[in-house]
């Protein structure tokens, strides 16, 4: 038997997504073909200037978005917030920090402290059983 390999491939929206960009953002190229596998490591491993300038200044996807303004995506929807925003916009938004974007971050710390609260009575309770 001789192992035959098949290329894994993508569709762009999931490579986009593995890679963190806004894929409507993307040069027509990279959204009209499918990516390899090979193809994603290269473009993680050596990201070519179009892929820089959109990490660096967007527009960046929604969770992207949510996890510099420290929020939930769904705290950027109950913000009002859909589309992408640009590193420009996020620090706007930062700067003027508006009663929902203090509201969701609270939120979101108050997340944070049960889940950190449930992980460690868990491993209290797996140090017992022990």
């Amino acid at each position: 038997m001789s192992s035959h390999q098949t290329t894994q491939t993508m569709k762009p929206a999931t490579a986009a997504k593995k890679l963190g960009v806004y894929l409507e953002a993307t040069p027509a190229e990279f959204q009209e073909g499918v990516v390899s596998r090979a193809e994603l490591n290269a473009l993680q491993a050596d990201p070519p200037e179009w892929l820089q300038e959109l990490r660096r200044n967007g527009p960046h996807p929604r969770p992207v978005v949510a996890s510099r303004l420290g929020v939930s995506i769904a705290g950027l929807a109950r913000g009002g917030v859909s589309e992408a925003l640009t590193t420009e916009q996020i620090d706007a938004l930062r700067d003027e920090d508006p009663e929902w974007l203090r509201r969701e971050r609270a939120t979101q710390a108050e997340v944070r402290k049960e889940a950190a609260r449930i992980k460690e009575k868990h491993a209290e309770q797996a140090t017992k059983r022990s």
